[in-house]
């Protein structure tokens, strides 16, 4: 008899992540923070549903991640298109743009993806919504071409999930109230 238990996967505990990231002291890096941060203060959150502003944490996200059924990015994307273009890249496709992207924080979301894949706690599926950016440049203050464009990012990633199945609702009297990100300090042991 064989010393080996047969493991059934275990079930992930964030049905659906989305993930905003990028540097919000780099000017239009930092929009998918503020597409996170929109959709949480403006929509009810529905359960299974789950929102972080990951920043530039990098490798420090992968306890979040394999937690994750299934996974948003919302980024700045460099696709040579004018600067305020809707991105949206899936599957494996999500791993290249990663890698071949102008980004300061690029190394450390190829990084965490690779380290998924290579724990096999990868999600079942990414997708990586985001809008080219006009300037990474030393700045808190976005473009105007990016900040025109949030909205509809912000649409775009409703959008996306309620195609997954989840109800998203407009929080009413959304523009008086402020919900902060959740804390990871979980997952990276602050």
């Amino acid at each position: 008899m064989s010393d080996t238990v047969a493991r059934e996967p275990a079930e992930k505990a964030i049905r659906l992540l989305i993930l905003g990231l990028g540097n919000v002291l780099l000017g239009d890096d930092g929009l998918g923070a503020a597409a996170v941060a929109r959709v949480e203060r403006n929509y009810r959150i529905p359960p299974g549903v789950h929102l972080e502003d990951g920043g530039t944490l990098g490798l420090s996200l992968l306890g979040l991640l394999a937690e994750s059924e299934r996974v948003i990015l919302v980024d700045a994307v460099r696709t040579d298109n004018p600067p305020g273009t809707l991105v949206r890249i899936d599957g494996e496709e999500v791993m290249d743009a990663v890698r071949d992207r102008l980004s300061p924080h690029q190394v450390g979301v190829a990084d965490v993806l690779d380290a998924a894949r290579l724990m096999d706690c990868y999600p079942a599926s990414v997708t990586l919504l985001g809008l080219e950016p006009d300037t990474i440049e030393l700045s808190v203050v976005r473009s105007s071409a990016v900040e025109t464009a949030l909205d509809g990012l912000v649409e775009i990633i409703v959008s996306e999930v309620q195609s997954l199945g989840y109800t998203m609702l407009p929080e009413t009297g959304s523009e008086d109230r402020h919900y902060p990100m959740r804390d990871l300090t979980r997952y990276f042991g602050m």
